[in-house]
């Protein structure tokens, strides 16, 4: 049995037990995506995000999030009303939302408007939505890098530790607001029906509103993903540029080992991603010139 085969079956296992708790029927679940989460289409529009283990607080901050972004008419990706979550299972968290109409990834210029929204609200008062943590999860995912050397861990592992150096001494920027904290192009979609919703709400937490901004900016700088004129639109959307900002290198030095980790983790569980992780890490490095550096898309 190969190790995607393996996690598919302990997801399908944690959802039929989630399933029974809630009062859901499993048998017709369509897994949708094996990554980061696991995702799975249950009859009636309904969809299971089953998270990897230890991440039961995150779940629970996510559906309060997700209810009071409904409460205040922004539109998020909604969680399914009268069933208690999250459900656990060995672990595991299990929350349950209603499926989105058909989509398409945000451009620039609604990313911004969206981002825009969101910082504007004030933080919500019946329930505490956490500080942001720029470094959540990179020391387990650094640990879970099997497919890369120790030496590199190590290099890893000082390096993380000097970026969280640095973040300790963050200079001052925007006022501190309700950050989505994973606010990539892809985490804000477009729908059929001109609605421009937020997705994946986990990372949700007050923080500066420089962190949801840095993400275009290393789509475009780090990553060639957008052009400049895209960002430029975004700019003129937000309202502000963050690259003019002395805290821009940090977050974006932050960002781009983030995508590193991630990689790495995942190489880590499918060997076969294990030459991105090394190219990332090699650009981190300086072994593979100047930015944009052209890295494929990992889950």
């Amino acid at each position: 049995m190969t190790l995607a085969s393996e996690a598919e079956t302990a997801s399908r296992a944690v959802l039929e037990a989630a399933c029974t708790q809630a009062g859901l029927d499993p048998h017709a679940a369509e897994l949708l995506r094996l990554g980061e989460n696991a995702l799975y289409r249950l009859p009636g529009g309904i969809i299971a995000r089953i998270s990897r283990a230890g991440q039961t607080a995150a779940a629970v901050r996510e559906v309060q999030v997700a209810r009071w972004l409904e409460a205040q008419e922004v539109p998020a990706v909604q969680a399914l009303p009268n069933v208690d979550q999250p459900a656990e299972v060995d672990g595991r968290a299990v929350t349950w939302w209603q499926e989105l109409p058909p989509h398409r990834h945000g451009t620039a210029v609604e990313v911004a408007a969206a981002l825009r929204r969101l910082h504007d609200l004030p933080p919500p008062i019946t329930f505490d939505v956490g500080r942001l943590d720029p470094f959540v999860r990179l020391s387990d995912r650094i640990e879970r890098a099997a497919t890369l050397s120790e030496a590199d861990r190590a290099w890893m592992r000082e390096h993380l530790a000097v970026l969280q150096g640095r973040y300790a001494e963050l200079p001052t920027g925007l006022s501190p607001s309700v950050v989505h904290g994973d606010a990539w192009i892809g985490n804000v979609v477009a729908t059929n029906d001109s609605r421009v919703v937020l997705l994946d709400l986990e990372r949700c937490s007050v923080g500066p509103p420089e962190w949801d901004l840095v993400s275009t900016a290393v789509k475009v700088f780090t990553l060639a993903g957008i052009t400049i004129e895209d960002y430029q639109r975004f700019v003129d959307a937000y309202g502000h540029d963050v690259t003019r900002w002395a805290g821009f290198e940090l977050l974006r030095d932050i960002r781009e080992f983030r995508l590193v980790c991630m990689a790495a983790q995942a190489a880590g569980e499918n060997p076969t991603r294990a030459d991105e992780a090394a190219l990332r890490l090699a650009c981190l490095r300086g072994e593979r010139g100047p930015r944009p550096w052209h890295w494929t898309a990992v889950s």
